[in-house]
């Protein structure tokens, strides 16, 4: 004697003008343990899908076609295209039964997006087995996509709380930087050597967190509004010995030694002079802080057939290949063996990647572990679409 079936067993749709046919399919699939849902033609089983949500559906490929626009032999492969590509339904599997046992049927069937196909008359333990394997497939896609939203939701809530931390922080900080500056200066009385070494020191501390917040304010304003970019011509030589200059002391206290290479027809191209100057700075504090030795710095810059090319190279530690993309992630850091772990935001290449693909161009790195690494930017030589370069007389003069 048949069991009842469970009102909560999976749903399965049964499309088929054949009353036989689905009389058969209906006591088999009872027999199984699932539920069933009928429909007797093309129109009356996209409805049905979008209606009842089953589980999975069974189509036959020739049936009434009424107004979907296809011949009556390829309503089902009809019937498949239109559940696959609502998203409402898209996730529903599809095995096709039909009479119809032609190569060309069944690459059909692929290429509607059905997921298996039966040939009539088909066999009832094959068929249970069919059935079982695409529901635990779907189950597993559902519960990936439903983790997916699930953590989607805790980014956005990550990113909100950030935010709002971010904003709540910055106003008071910049009230204790700008008190240690007079207290620094004696504004407030009168300090010792010591005393002011020590001001100095925690003042530059105050910045860096400063900094750290400028930076997470300026990638949520990136990502969720386009960037305004202040372009002008830029002389990639000046450029780089600009940003050389502003990192001298820098480099003279962490002696590190460094090489500049410009080659002599590098042309100029429209960039925000601000923002580069930082996405530059981004790259020359990594290859220092990441290092535990002097590090050799190069910096080239030359013509490139797609435009102008920038590269940071240093003889650090390397980053290994499954990082290369991951490291210009928000807060994603590289976890190397045997090198010690660097104080970072994981913000520094997600800002640099944000502003260099908001200039029409792209950033990426070259590298192994233990071999260094080699950062290099493409701009091109014309601005994004819609963007205004103004005129500067004096843009390829360093500062």
């Amino acid at each position: 004697m048949t069991q009842p079936v469970r009102p909560d067993a999976p749903l399965i749709l049964i499309a088929d003008d054949v009353p036989a046919n689905v009389e058969l399919l209906i006591d088999q699939l009872h027999t199984l343990g699932y539920r069933t849902v009928t429909a007797q033609d093309g129109p009356s089983a996209v409805a049905a899908c979008f209606e009842h949500r089953p589980e999975l559906a069974i189509l036959d490929v020739s049936m009434p076609a009424g107004d979907l626009g296809v011949d009556d032999r390829s309503t089902g492969f009809e019937v498949c295209r239109r559940i696959k590509r609502d998203a409402r339904s898209a996730r529903i599997p599809v095995i096709f039964v039909t009479a119809l046992n032609d190569t060309t049927d069944r690459v059909k069937a692929i290429e509607a997006g059905g997921d298996d196909f039966l040939t009539k008359p088909h066999n009832r333990m094959v068929l249970g087995a069919r059935v079982r394997s695409l529901l635990k497939l779907k189950a597993a896609t559902d519960a990936l996509e439903d983790s997916y939203r699930k953590l989607r939701e805790l980014e956005k809530v990550r990113d909100d709380l950030m935010k709002m931390i971010v904003h709540d922080l910055k106003t008071p900080l910049t009230s204790i930087i700008a008190t240690l500056e007079m207290l620094a200066d004696g504004d407030l009385g009168a300090v010792t050597g010591s005393q002011q070494d020590a001001l100095r020191d925690t003042e530059n501390k105050a910045q860096e967190l400063l900094r750290l917040i400028e930076d997470l304010l300026e990638v949520a304003r990136i990502e969720e509004t386009s960037i305004s970019l202040d372009l002008e011509p830029l002389d990639p030589g000046s450029l780089v010995h600009e940003i050389m200059n502003d990192w001298t002391l820098r480099l003279q206290q962490e002696r590190a030694s460094t090489t500049i290479e410009v080659a002599p027809d590098v042309p100029p191209f429209p960039g925000d002079r601000s923002l580069l100057k930082r996405v530059f700075g981004n790259l020359i504090q990594n290859s220092l802080i990441h290092s535990s030795t002097a590090v050799e710095l190069r910096i080239f810059a030359r013509t490139d057939p797609r435009g102008v090319l920038f590269t940071v190279a240093d003889n650090g530690p390397g980053i290994p290949p499954q990082y290369h993309e991951v490291i210009f992630h928000k807060f994603e850091r590289v976890k190397t063996p045997n090198v010690p772990r660097v104080r970072s935001s994981g913000l520094g290449l997600a800002f640099c990647r944000l502003v260099v693909e908001a200039h029409g161009g792209r950033i990426w790195v070259q590298s192994a572990e233990g071999a260094g690494s080699a950062f290099h930017i493409l701009f091109p030589v014309r601005p994004p679409a819609g963007a205004v370069v103004r005129a500067s007389a004096g843009a390829g003069a360093a500062s």
